[in-house]
């Protein structure tokens, strides 16, 4: 009989997993994308965007209390709609949406990487750096991820120094008319903006995978989720209004794949552009093993309960091995072939997708995880309602990034189709 998780992580350290979550590749691939929609409102875009990530960790954090699993996400979906052909199509668009991340970073990286070559590198050398960027980290995770996972810590805090670091030495560089409202977008823009962007805020719900490990889990659980989101939504706000307020928009838009490093450079200078692509390269290529490796768990417990292939659930050295290449492979496919644009709609709309579910599971199951239903049902008619203005935005300026998002619900529907009638026939009786 498996022993209960050690609760040995206290307030603090679960505040660190859900910040470490979210300030991880995403505010350095993202920051220039909202500029390049919201303008001056770039700090608005992410303001809209942390509220629908801060009404979600509401719901997160009541689910977390009530069903305290390794599972998280997929747990309480099966919890509220039962192991069937929904909750089994919403669990693999939530492993999909995993590997956009890790492609999401992969860019990312490649992006940072290529200020230190002349002239930004080549077609083919970026294509090197994004395939690098994911096949290390891939070896790491069969090899053993120790090393990699102890250093966490380590990075975490380095970003966050850095980024402090940011803003105290801005501070006087600081214009407030480039944040004036005739510097915005429109508000459709705005709101478009902030759900392109809403991938920055993904991470927080990997408190929720560790809720089993969490001391005191009916006090620090939602704790721990409100106080990680308002302070990764202030911090955002700050760098976005430095960002805009203090480098012309023209260099931004030039620079956009790496707009955090041109932002440091009127209080820092080159050595502050220097350290914000080293600390960019440090971010994304930790995150990028941090997903691998959850990913590659994610497809292992789905495997156990039947929802992906037995090839998943196969170890090797007590490590997911085929959930890692598996992992491994289609992010390369991916990332060499959707530029960071679409790879960050595809990734926000994944995102948005599963949180509308995880909202509406708590409300569902209200009667058992108690909180209030109203932040529920606003929760998830924010993060809906979210998904259509980017859907509907993204329409008309990147029809492609569209299609590639309902091919992969397509995807979904299909396997867990074809896979739950032949595979998985006993379900048959139960939501088939």
């Amino acid at each position: 009989m498996m022993k209960p998780a050690a609760k040995n992580i206290g307030l603090i350290g679960a505040v660190a997993i859900g910040i470490g979550g979210m300030v991880g590749g995403g505010i350095f691939a993202v920051l220039g994308e909202a500029v390049s929609i919201s303008h001056g409102a770039t700090p608005i875009a992410f303001l809209i965007a942390g509220i629908v990530a801060l009404l979600t960790a509401v719901s997160y954090a009541r689910l977390s209390v009530t069903y305290q699993s390794r599972g998280g996400t997929a747990f309480f979906i099966d919890a509220a709609f039962g192991n069937n052909f929904l909750s089994g199509s919403l669990n693999l668009i939530l492993w999909l949406s995993y590997l956009v991340t890790i492609s999401l970073y992969a860019v990312a990286f490649a992006s940072y990487a290529g200020t230190f070559m002349h002239g930004h590198g080549s077609v083919l050398s970026n294509h090197l750096l994004i395939s690098a960027a994911i096949l290390l980290p891939m070896l790491i995770n069969l090899l053993g991820a120790s090393f990699v996972s102890k250093s966490e810590t380590m990075i975490v805090a380095l970003k966050i120094l850095l980024l402090i670091a940011i803003i105290i030495f801005s501070l006087p560089y600081i214009n407030l008319q480039h944040v004036a409202p005739q510097h915005w977008g429109s508000v459709n823009a705005l709101v478009s903006a902030g759900m392109t962007i809403f991938v920055a805020y993904e991470g927080f719900e990997l408190i929720a995978n560790s809720a089993e490990e969490i001391a005191d889990p009916e006090r620090n659980l939602p704790r721990a989720f409100i106080i990680s989101v308002v302070l990764v939504i202030a911090l955002y706000i700050v760098i976005a209004t430095i960002t805009v307020s203090t480098v012309p928009e023209a260099q931004l838009a030039a620079a956009k794949d790496f707009a955090l490093a041109v932002a440091a450079r009127p209080a820092l200078g080159q050595t502050g552009f220097i350290l914000v692509a080293i600390a960019a390269l440090l971010a994304t290529f930790s995150a990028i093993n941090a997903t691998i490796y959850g990913n590659a768990r994610l497809g292992y417990l789905l495997a156990k309960d039947g929802q992906l292939p037995q090839a998943f659930d196969k170890e090797c050295w007590n490590k997911p091995v085929m959930g890692v290449l598996i992992t491994s492979a289609i992010s390369l496919l991916i990332a060499n072939s959707i530029d960071l644009s679409e790879i960050a709609i595809l990734g926000s709309a994944g995102f948005l997708l599963v949180f509308s579910l995880v909202n509406v599971s708590a409300f569902k199951l209200r009667q058992k995880i108690g909180g209030y239903p109203w932040v529920y049902l606003s929760a998830f008619v924010m993060s809906t309602l979210s998904l259509g203005v980017l859907l509907v935005h993204t329409y008309h300026s990147d029809q492609r990034a569209v299609l590639t998002f309902a091919g992969f619900i397509v995807i979904s529907v299909l396997f867990e189709l074809v896979y739950g009638r032949y595979v998985r026939s006993h379900f048959l009786g139960r939501g088939y």
